[in-house]
């Protein structure tokens, strides 16, 4: 699926996305216009969705973080997903199997707005909210290397 310079190229990105083609081709021997050609049809396949900037949220005032299990009430499913889609405040939602059906990251400024968030879809859905303390793993890309499932299994029970 990937070779060996795909994946130096996508763990150059991962790193700084904003790495200059000639840098790119410099750190994995190649010419600029090869490298413009790899990331071209790893963006095709889909490998690479985007080139994005992270923005720290403190930075933009919102001092809380939120994950909200969200469960519908009966015949609620569409109207509350159309509703997490519309509130600007969820930075991201999952659709997950098991007693909720989604788990939802929340920005808020203050537990005041954390409560009228909530209370636009209290009528909808059940909710439980914890508050984040910290983030100790960024959400961060699968494992890039070409080891099977087996060997990195194995891998870890070597730790």
């Amino acid at each position: 699926m990937l070779d060996d310079l795909d994946r130096n190229l996508l763990e150059i990105l991962v790193k700084d996305a904003r790495t200059s083609l000639k840098e790119l081709a410099a750190q994995v021997g190649l010419s600029s216009p090869s490298v413009s050609e790899r990331l071209r049809r790893l963006e095709e396949r889909g490998v690479i969705r985007a080139f994005t900037v992270d923005i720290d949220p403190l930075a933009l005032g919102y001092t809380l973080q939120a994950i909200v299990r969200i469960r519908p009430l009966p015949g609620k499913l569409h109207i509350v997903q159309k509703l997490i889609e519309d509130i600007p405040e969820f930075g991201e939602c999952d659709k997950v199997t098991g007693d909720d059906c989604f788990v939802a990251r929340l920005f808020v400024r203050s537990i005041g707005d954390l409560d009228g968030i909530l209370d636009r879809i209290a009528d909808k859905a059940e909710t439980s909210t914890a508050i984040i303390k910290a983030q100790p793993i960024r959400r961060r890309p699968p494992p890039l290397d070409a080891g099977s499932p087996r060997d990195r299994a194995k891998a870890l029970q070597a730790i």
